[in-house]
């Protein structure tokens, strides 16, 4: 199931995503909808992370095959043609993900099932709703904000407020289902 178009993210977005994750040499980067490879071709190259990317389209996994081989990178990079719904990451410390918010709601349960305390999720431009982020970082680099959420079940979930209808209008709004 394709859930978000292909959008390249800028390399100095990319560099700031891996920075916020604070990865460590052999960590193991899962991303998600891993387009042209750009992400793990990085995490690879400058942080040392072994990296797995899941691309549905079959032109960009080859496309971002071709460029890990010519920079021979196969050692540190795997990339799978496949639905990232069918495949499992519970062994990431650290996925990325530029997805759209609905694509990021639809995920949401999956990582909630198969993520370990502690792996950090870092998301380009949108938010994962009904998360707490660790950190946003917003208009570094401007135009672009970064949600970076370090997993716990026990603290990554929004409160659900108690919905009060407003003292004015609360009894008076008409009723639509």
């Amino acid at each position: 199931m394709n859930v978000s178009p292909f959008v390249e993210s800028p390399t100095y977005v990319v560099r700031k995503m891996l920075q916020l994750a604070e990865p460590k040499p052999d960590e193991i980067l899962y991303d998600l909808g891993s387009g042209d490879g750009r992400i793990l071709i990085m995490a690879a190259k400058e942080f040392q992370l072994r990296c797995i990317g899941i691309e549905i389209r079959q032109d960009l996994f080859k496309r971002s095959m071709d460029e890990v081989k010519r920079l021979n990178l196969e050692s540190r990079i795997k990339i799978i043609n496949e639905d990232f719904f069918n495949v499992n990451i519970s062994n990431a410390d650290i996925v990325t993900l530029y997805l759209n918010v609905l694509a990021n709601e639809k995920l949401r349960p999956k990582l909630e099932k198969e993520l370990k305390i502690g792996t950090r999720v870092v998301s380009h431009d949108y938010e994962i709703r009904g998360w707490k982020p660790t950190k946003i970082v917003k208009d570094d680099p401007i135009g672009h904000n970064i949600y970076l959420y370090i997993f716990d079940p026990a603290k990554i979930f929004v409160p659900q407020s108690s919905k009060i209808p407003h003292p004015e209008i609360g009894h008076r709004l008409p009723e639509i289902f």
